[in-house]
């Protein structure tokens, strides 16, 4: 498994879970994203998660395709 660590801008509280796996480039699209979390592959602190807009904050730990990202 690919560990990542994902460091948040100290002016964002969050990002948001499409956002994520676009800049991590683990989605090629946004469209792409929102596939991935629609089709139940991703997991955020270990449970599925259907939300695309889910709010990552600091602490939170994103594992999908191999990857574990962690939020930092």
């Amino acid at each position: 498994m690919t560990e990542i660590t994902f460091e948040l801008r100290p002016t964002d509280e969050y990002i948001e879970l499409i956002k994520l796996l676009k800049l991590q480039q683990i989605a090629q699209s946004g469209a792409h994203a929102k596939m991935m979390v629609e089709d139940g592959i991703v997991k955020v602190n270990g449970k599925q998660e259907l939300r695309k807009r889910n709010k990552l904050r600091s602490g939170y730990v994103v594992e999908v395709e191999n990857n574990r990202i962690t939020i930092v």
